[in-house]
């Protein structure tokens, strides 16, 4: 993520703005080169039909016959949004899914919907708990399932406390998420199986009994020597999943930081330093965000120190996504 400009007066606008502060076009991001456009009369674009529910601004070609921009055709369930508090929900949810979507559009990764691929494409439901029928936030052959409950702040964060986890986000459970989506479609059945069963350990293991034990258990008492989370701990599955979301916070959180301009902090390096390099960067990068927060009385921003063997995982998911070390300054001039 970095920070955006509006086409027209080159102001900065946030990733969620529809109209331009500044000079009050309507503005919107644009898949194809993930940068924002006013809309003027002869524009080439237009809002994808969800803008009308304040939960999309991406745009598709004026001349498409999409209703829908590539992101929203991903759902394959939204809640009923007549009713105010599954809209409101839903619109949270959005915000969130949009910004996972733009990390995977950029990282080039391998991305279809269920129309363009019924077997492998990649699908979201939204569902709001109805008559008692509770909804397993989760993912199964492709389609991933959101609680709509836990887009309610108090939801969230009882069921942090109840869990004992250090951070829950929307954001955080959509790129947890998308990594067990991803590991079908990079790891199982490729030449980096082995090399996986090697870091994570066997995802033979039986994947239900390992949940069971975790949820009746707890993680290890060691665990925070081994894993990156408590929960990574429970199954070679869980901890890719963990990992591939926590590479994405630092790669997401790392070109806003450079975007911002603060090489500062971040340290001004040429040439391509790889992983530990990026590593480097995000250890003093964290240390800034978790002090300003502790000066507002807030806890800290990220509140983990992935210890060695988790750096390694972290390493496989780098090298999964052809990374090359993060470079400040290259990715403030985008």
């Amino acid at each position: 993520m970095r920070v955006f400009r509006c086409d027209n007066c080159s102001a900065p606008v946030y990733f969620e703005n529809r109209i331009c502060g500044s000079c009050g076009f309507s503005i919107g991001l644009y898949p194809g080169d993930l940068s924002f456009h006013s809309l003027g009369p002869d524009a080439p674009y237009r809002f994808c039909a969800n803008a009308a529910f304040d939960s999309c601004n991406w745009l598709i070609n004026a001349e498409s016959g999409d209703r829908l921009c590539s992101a929203c055709r991903h759902n394959r369930t939204i809640p009923d949004i007549t009713l105010a508090e599954n809209l409101n929900s839903w619109r949270n949810y959005e915000l969130a899914k949009h910004r996972l979507l733009y990390s995977l559009v950029k990282l080039k990764l391998p991305l279809t919907d269920r129309a363009e691929d019924p077997e492998h494409g990649l699908a979201f439901d939204f569902l709001a708990e109805t008559s008692g029928a509770p909804v397993i936030t989760g993912h199964e052959n492709g389609v991933i399932v959101m609680n709509l409950k836990e887009a309610d702040d108090s939801v969230r964060a009882s069921q942090r406390l109840l869990l004992g986890e250090r951070y829950r986000t929307l954001l955080g459970h959509l790129r947890h998420e998308s990594g067990h989506y991803f590991w079908d479609r990079l790891v199982a059945n490729s030449p980096h199986l082995d090399n996986f069963r090697e870091l994570f350990g066997d995802e033979r293991a039986d994947y239900d009994e390992a949940l069971r034990v975790h949820y009746s258990s707890g993680a290890p008492r060691n665990w925070q020597a081994r894993f990156i989370s408590a929960y990574a701990s429970s199954h070679p599955w869980e901890d890719f999943a963990e990992t591939w979301a926590h590479y994405f916070h630092i790669e997401d959180t790392l070109e806003m930081a450079a975007s911002c301009g603060l090489s500062c902090l971040l340290g001004d390096r040429s040439g391509d330093s790889g992983f530990a390099g990026t590593m480097s960067q995000w250890s003093a990068l964290t240390i800034v965000m978790n002090s300003l927060n502790r000066c507002m009385g807030e806890a800290d921003l990220y509140p983990f120190v992935p210890p060695p063997p988790a750096l390694a995982r972290l390493e496989f998911v780098h090298e999964l996504l052809g990374r090359p070390g993060f470079s400040g300054s290259q990715q403030a001039e985008e």
